[in-house]
């Protein structure tokens, strides 16, 4: 399974590449307004985007603003255009879909985002979509535990199943057990807060396997 940082923080995502396991990125709107540093040198989201392409090696999903198809595609071309890596990021609607096809048959790759059903995905692969992003947490969220990831797992039963070669990216994830079960399930993708990251490194029984480790070494030297 592929992991990819779910951020918009230049520093949180050199941090999380650094470490040699993040093979993407994903932004959203939100995350981007949230950015100081954008904020701060008033930098374009296309200049934000380039800075995020040239720290890594793997997709960056870049979302459109627009919500009537030919602006979707017209925008969607733009981002394509700022990198190869840019995945362009499309919301799951009536437009967003017939947006998809037109980006497809243009050879620009979409993410389709913004599911809540097997239906909604069904359409996005269909449609050929790149990557399909349903959204667990916020699932969970809406008081509706534990339906996020049984989501994730029908969508990886149905694309396997018909053979849809889209692949599914787990987004909205809020722990570490949320990667656990995506990595049970079969996602392709799970994109993840860096805090979510740094957990994954971490177990109390490492860290006092390691202090015990160290302490009879320490004795034995003496």
């Amino acid at each position: 399974m592929k992991l990819f940082i779910d951020s918009a923080d230049i520093e949180e995502i050199k941090q999380a590449v650094d470490t040699g396991i993040v093979d993407g990125v994903t932004t959203n709107p939100s995350l981007l307004a949230k950015s100081k540093i954008a904020r701060q040198n008033k930098l374009s989201v296309h200049d934000y985007y380039e800075k995020i392409c040239a720290l890594v090696g793997g997709d960056v999903s870049a979302e459109v603003i627009a919500t009537d198809y030919s602006a979707m595609v017209e925008e969607g071309r733009e981002l394509a255009n700022i990198s190869p890596n840019i995945v362009v990021k499309v919301p799951m609607t009536q437009a967003g879909i017939k947006a998809i096809g037109t980006l497809k048959e243009a050879g620009i790759r979409t993410n389709c985002t913004l599911i809540f059903s097997v239906s909604q995905a069904l359409l996005a692969a269909k449609a050929g979509a790149f990557y399909i992003s349903p959204f667990i947490g916020r699932l969970d969220d809406a008081g509706q535990i534990g339906n996020g990831m049984q989501l994730v797992e029908q969508i990886c039963d149905v694309v396997g199943y018909y053979g849809f070669t889209t692949q599914v990216l787990a987004a909205s994830i809020r722990s570490l057990q949320h990667v656990e079960q995506c990595a049970e399930v079969g996602a392709d993708v799970a994109t993840c807060p860096y805090g979510v990251l740094e957990a994954m490194f971490k177990h109390p029984l490492t860290d006092t396997g390691l202090k015990k480790f160290l302490s009879d070494y320490a004795e034995a030297k003496d």
